[in-house]
């Protein structure tokens, strides 16, 4: 059985932040997700989770009010990125996060894409024991983002063939850019080292959209280290809406297909 994580920004919000990894906990999630643990200090952090596995973080996004989205493909902003690149190392490290996602930001252009290229092979040898993911995200929730095709992803990850880099498959991303969410699994599973999940079409509880979540689960637990993220929002409690978490822990029949 795949191991899931509970995205603490998007589930949970009926609690405090700090209180989100014991709900996890409490409600069978084997791990959480931090996608900007930045606003809190680590040592908090670490007496929040109280051994609770960290499956993910992102890299710091800069000023997101203002628009920034990160800074992996924008040129001219490399002393942005990596500074920000050694801070997210210093929380993964001191938290045990599995995999950082690196943010490419908004950005467009071969320089871009350039920039990206670069940044990803310092951040790799800056980081030696630490995996890296690559999110392509719809231009709907994320406008004007790098990153937005999982093909244009595969072809920057087959160029630089690192193996700690890999693809983050996001079910929500890769149905809003490619439609057929099952097909980008087929063609880019190989390529996966993360995985995310939610509800098609309103990214409520996971399930919908033609996709088999327990057939993702099968694939995925004959994968090494790649965690299932639970990143929805959830359509009424968090707690109340897990029937999709147990029936896929307990093989309960199937949802999603």
């Amino acid at each position: 059985m795949p191991r899931f994580a509970a995205n603490l920004t998007y589930l949970f919000n009926e609690v405090p932040m700090f209180d989100r990894p014991e709900w996890a906990r409490r409600t069978g999630f084997d791990g959480v997700e931090l996608l900007f643990p930045y606003d809190q200090p680590i040592a908090e952090w670490e007496r929040a989770l109280d051994g609770m596995p960290v499956a993910l973080i992102n890299t710091p996004p800069g000023d997101w009010r203002s628009g920034d989205r990160g800074f992996a493909a924008r040129p001219g902003q490399e002393d942005t990125f990596r500074e920000g690149f050694l801070r997210a190392a210093e929380y993964a490290a001191r938290l045990g996060a599995e995999s950082v996602h690196v943010m490419t930001g908004v950005a467009r252009g071969p320089q871009a894409e350039a920039t990206l290229v670069e940044n990803l092979a310092w951040a790799l040898a800056q980081a030696p024991d630490l995996r890296l993911t690559l999110e392509p995200l719809n231009p709907e929730d994320m406008p004007g983002y790098f990153l937005n095709d999982f093909d244009q992803a595969a072809r920057i990850l087959d160029d630089l063939g690192a193996p700690r880099l890999g693809l983050q498959f996001d079910l929500w991303h890769a149905a809003r850019l490619h439609g057929d969410a099952d097909a980008v699994w087929r063609t880019h599973r190989h390529r996966v080292n993360h995985v995310q999940i939610a509800g098609f079409p309103a990214r409520h509880e996971p399930g919908g959209g033609g996709f088999s979540l327990p057939a993702l689960c099968d694939a995925v637990d004959g994968m090494e280290n790649v965690w299932i993220g639970a990143e929805y929002r959830p359509a009424k409690g968090t707690a109340q809406g897990l029937f999709w978490l147990n029936a896929l822990k307990s093989r309960g029949g199937l949802i999603g297909a």
